[in-house]
């Protein structure tokens, strides 16, 4: 603000002018703060204003949403709770055919191992048979070696291999077979006859030569018989029906073999 004096006004007029002016500046700045405050004061306000009503907005749908969801939990524990009642006897049942399960794995992991001690058993018996009866069961054995074949199958053949043993130490076999003699350089075809699996006799005819088979703990020994091949003859022509029955006395051995098994 400006005030007007005369041109012509005294030194003295023009000093309290300037004291006017700076008091009037002074006086004004109080005001503009006032101002700025009741402005910032009227921002706030209005923003808090906004934020309750955003407030009381949202907690009216969080409450909805809360009430939903509990409502939710009840029903599913209500499903629970059924689900549990009418599956107890299901439950009940799959625990006890649980508990049978695991019953049958152990009694299957003892008898894999009585398994594998009983095919051990058999595997070491091959040397002990007959020359004959070994080779007829030579498949078998080979099966018996694979580690991929599974308990049934392996206890399978262990069974073959005991039935045929069983078979074979019942009956009186003949025939003719390829075997190593002592006293012969290569192996031979010879008439040979099986008593069972304790022992057999094995003929030349045409050098008169007989000799014993027995088991032994590392394969089939034959020892040679001086003298027996007569006898020896006479067996193989009653079992062949060519002769009478009747007595004929000949070597045997019935006891083990010395430092067999």
């Amino acid at each position: 603000m400006y005030h007007s004096l005369p041109r012509h006004a005294p030194f003295g007029g023009w000093i309290l002018l300037g004291l006017l002016a700076a008091v009037t500046t002074r006086a004004g700045d109080p005001i503009q703060e006032v101002g700025k405050t009741a402005s910032e004061w009227v921002k706030t306000r209005s923003e808090t204003v906004r934020l309750e009503k955003n407030w009381e907005q949202d907690r009216v749908l969080l409450g909805s949403t809360v009430d939903g969801l509990k409502e939710r939990a009840g029903r599913l524990q209500e499903k629970r709770d059924h689900l549990l009642a009418s599956t107890a006897e299901e439950r009940a049942e799959l625990a006890s055919l649980e508990a049978k399960l695991n019953d049958a794995k152990a009694a299957l992991h003892l008898t894999e191992e009585r398994l594998q001690v009983l095919t051990e058993r058999v595997r070491r018996l091959r040397p002990r048979l007959p020359p004959r009866l070994s080779e007829a069961l030579e498949m078998s054995y080979r099966s018996l070696a694979d580690s991929k074949a599974g308990p049934a199958e392996r206890m399978q053949l262990v069974m073959t291999v005991l039935n045929r043993c069983a078979q074979f130490n019942l009956s009186v076999s003949r025939g003719e077979d390829i075997v190593s003699l002592p006293g012969e350089a290569t192996p031979k075809a010879v008439e040979v006859l099986y008593w069972g699996l304790s022992h057999g006799y094995a003929l030349d005819r045409a050098a008169a030569r007989a000799w014993l088979g027995t088991p032994g703990p590392d394969g089939w020994r034959w020892e040679a018989l001086e003298g027996a091949a007569p006898a020896v003859a006479e067996l193989f022509a009653i079992s062949r029906d060519e002769a009478d029955p009747h007595l004929v006395t000949v070597p045997a051995r019935l006891d083990p073999t010395p430092g067999s098994p």
